[in-house]
């Protein structure tokens, strides 16, 4: 079932504690005042491989504790604000713009920044930040050792040479991701929604609707976090200065939106925020620029610093043409809206497993209805109108971490269609012929894809994608709802219909196929007239090597200890004829199934068709099993032979006989002892 919760970037639950050792930032800093010691951080020393995991330092790191650096060191001087933070040699420009707009909301940065720790009153080396990671906050701890050359920070660092709170929340922010490197390169909306729970929303200035300065005052008016950026056609590009002062490629932020009046006339400006703290936009309304000159004074002395510190003014249109992106992230859905609304958010975590669940876009038809499907059900249309507003959120989780292993983000979007009454996974054909109702404008490999949709009270099918498929990740969908809305995940449905089989035919009764099989029976058998394991292997083996559309090396001796223990009532070890007639037409069964989803006559089953055959034959697994079974008999191609799957039908519903005889009361769950656990597991 989804977690239920209401969406808060400022929500009152306790952040958990992520220290491998498992104590608090409050016990280890007692342990170091009581040992009269300095915090080192175990969990991320102060060695190269924690700033760089693909290459060498350039030159010798030392790392440094404040005091070390500073005669008078503070954690904060005066109070935190958006000019404390300047770059340094980290390409990070993206998280120094959401640190930048950060420090325009108070209530959200005395979470991020806790204000209990400084450099004087029980000091011990140890600070503590809060971060918002896959629907749940985090306390990090870090110790004060800061990278430096020269005794300077290389690092981002406060324009004051003795305030460190900046220094060290960067840090806080690396070690969560697993390193410094793992910092280079991203998008302001990741760190915004990880300093505040909040969701994001991008608009491109040229597809932009014609309320986006309204929407982007709105948003800032309501305690929104903020950024801009100006693309790249190439590499090459990259943090290139224009001959207007700004920089290609680069993260800035957002820190004001106001209209004024100049002889008359409404001016719409927009005040940016470069995170290097120097260079400036020189054109209209620049600093020094002669637009000043007409404003009233009371209005200037408000809004102009004429001071080279990263932050200047633009005239909207200005802002329009030479930026191509805004990045919204809002404290709560309803930031934008005029109404004050409380919205509703169902949240599910999943996983993309390559040969099962990782069906890639629509445009793979033959996997795309593999991956997971989320069923949500929108009763109640919006106070205001007939329709429901939904921001649905699709985000990747860890990607960061993940890039020292090589990995980086996956390229990733949604669709929304309508959605039958069924309530099972939907397949292939459904998919082929229904169009979409609503999807993600476009794949791309951010962290997270986001869009606003008003749909018509009904029924709806989520399918949160890879752009490829057999692409693994794992991911955390947010759907948010003004009205309540239901919400489950599809094929969640774990069950078996296995009717007893026919009884076998009499002697007298025997077709010719059984009284053929009864010859090589009874040539294999001994006196007891029954076959052992390694009788089965060879008469199976026999018999099946005729049928040349099936692929495999012959079964294996596991598969025939799977068969014995399905179809021997006796315990005998062996089985009789009339069991293995039994066998037989569960067989034939199964044989038709293989070959009816080899869509490619290739002797071989696709592992994301084994749901569909699993299916056909009464059994109905959920995702979680799928891809256990399709880790455990897909080969590299997410092929599955036919000994493989006759392996795995064997086995389930082995167990499933199993636990059903066991379910006395039909409530699907059973009580077990060792003894009879241990039984099952060697039988199966």
């Amino acid at each position: 079932m989804p977690l239920q919760s209401n969406l808060s970037g400022r929500g009152s639950t306790k952040a958990v504690d992520t220290q491998n050792d498992g104590k608090s930032f409050e016990e280890l800093r007692q342990e170091c005042l009581q040992n009269g010691t300095l915090f080192e951080d175990p969990d991320f020393p102060a060695v190269d491989s924690t700033i760089f995991f693909s290459q060498d330092p350039p030159v010798p790191i030392e790392w440094k504790r404040p005091k070390e650096l500073c005669d008078n060191p503070k954690f904060i001087v005066g109070a935190a604000d958006r000019t404390d933070i300047c770059q340094g040699q980290l390409g990070d420009c993206w998280l120094l713009a959401a640190i930048a707009s950060l420090t325009l909301k108070k209530e959200a940065l005395a979470r991020v920044v806790p204000h209990d720790q400084d450099f004087e009153r029980r000091y011990a080396g140890i600070f503590h930040f809060q971060f918002w990671k896959h629907n749940e906050w985090l306390d990090v701890v870090v110790d004060d050792r800061l990278p430096s050359v020269r005794n300077q920070l290389i690092m981002l660092h406060s324009a004051s040479n003795n305030e460190f709170w900046s220094a060290l929340l960067e840090k806080a922010y690396a070690k969560m991701h697993g390193s410094y490197e793992s910092l280079k390169g991203g998008s302001t909306m990741e760190a915004m929604e990880d300093f505040t729970g909040g969701v994001g929303e991008v608009y491109e200035t040229n597809q932009a609707p014609g309320n986006l300065f309204a929407t982007m005052k709105k948003a800032l008016d309501r305690g929104s976090m903020m950024g801009c950026s100006i693309d790249i056609t190439s590499s090459a590009e990259s943090e290139a200065k224009t001959t207007t002062g700004l920089v290609k490629g680069h993260a800035y932020s957002v820190t004001g939106v106001e209209e004024i009046s100049v002889r008359g006339q409404k001016v719409q400006l927009v005040r940016v925020r470069n995170p290097w703290g120097q260079v400036e936009w020189n054109g209209s309304w620049s600093d020094d620029s002669r637009e000043w000159g007409y404003v009233d004074q009371s209005d200037k002395n408000r809004l102009l610093q004429n001071s080279d510190n990263g932050e200047f003014w633009m005239e909207f249109g200005d802002f329009k043409r030479n930026y191509n992106k805004v990045e919204i992230c809002n404290m709560t859905p309803d930031a934008l809206t005029d109404a004050k609304r409380h919205w509703e958010v169902s949240l599910f975590e999943g996983n993309w497993i390559r040969g099962s669940t990782a069906g890639g876009c629509r445009n793979f038809i033959d996997t795309f209805w593999t991956n997971p499907q989320f069923k949500l059900q929108l009763e109640d249309a919006d106070d205001e109108d007939d329709v429901c507003s939904v921001v649905i959120a699709l985000m990747q989780k860890n990607r960061r971490a993940l890039r020292k292993e090589g990995l980086d983000m996956e390229t990733i979007g949604f669709a929304v269609y309508d959605a039958p009454e069924e309530e099972d996974q939907l397949g292939k054909d459904f998919f082929r012929y229904n169009a979409s109702k609503a999807r993600s404008k476009t794949y791309i490999n951010m962290r997270e894809v986001s869009e606003r949709f008003t749909l018509p009270p009904g029924k709806y099918l989520v399918v949160p994608t890879t752009f490829q498929p057999h692409h693994e990740a794992d991911f955390l969908i947010r759907v948010f709802s003004e009205k309540k809305a239901g919400a489950l995940e599809m094929g969640s449905k774990v069950d078996a219909d296995l009717p007893d089989p026919a009884p076998p035919s009499s002697r007298e009764e025997e077709t010719d196929e059984e009284k053929g099989l009864r010859r090589l029976f009874e040539q294999l058998a001994g006196d007891d007239e029954a076959i052992d394991v390694l009788e089965l292997q060879q008469l199976l083996n026999g018999v099946l090597s005729r049928r040349k559309e099936i692929k495999f090396d012959g079964l294996s001796i596991s598969t025939c200890h799977s068969i014995i223990n399905l179809m021997d009532e006796d315990s005998t070890g062996k089985l009789e004829f009339q069991e293995f007639k039994v066998f037989w037409e569960k067989m034939k069964k199964w044989i038709m199934l293989f070959l009816s989803f080899d869509t490619d006559r290739s002797g071989k089953m696709s592992s994301y068709e084994l749901r569909s055959a699993l299916k056909a034959a009464g059994m109905t697994l959920n995702n979680k099993l799928l891809q256990l079974v399709g880790l455990r008999f897909a080969d590299g191609n997410y092929d599955i032979d036919f000994d493989d799957y006759l392996t795995c039908i064997v086995r389930l519903e082995n167990m499933f006989r199993v636990f059903q005889a066991m379910d006395n009361h039909k409530r699907g769950r059973v009580k077990m002892n060792m003894m009879q656990f241990l039984m099952l597991s060697m039988n199966v």
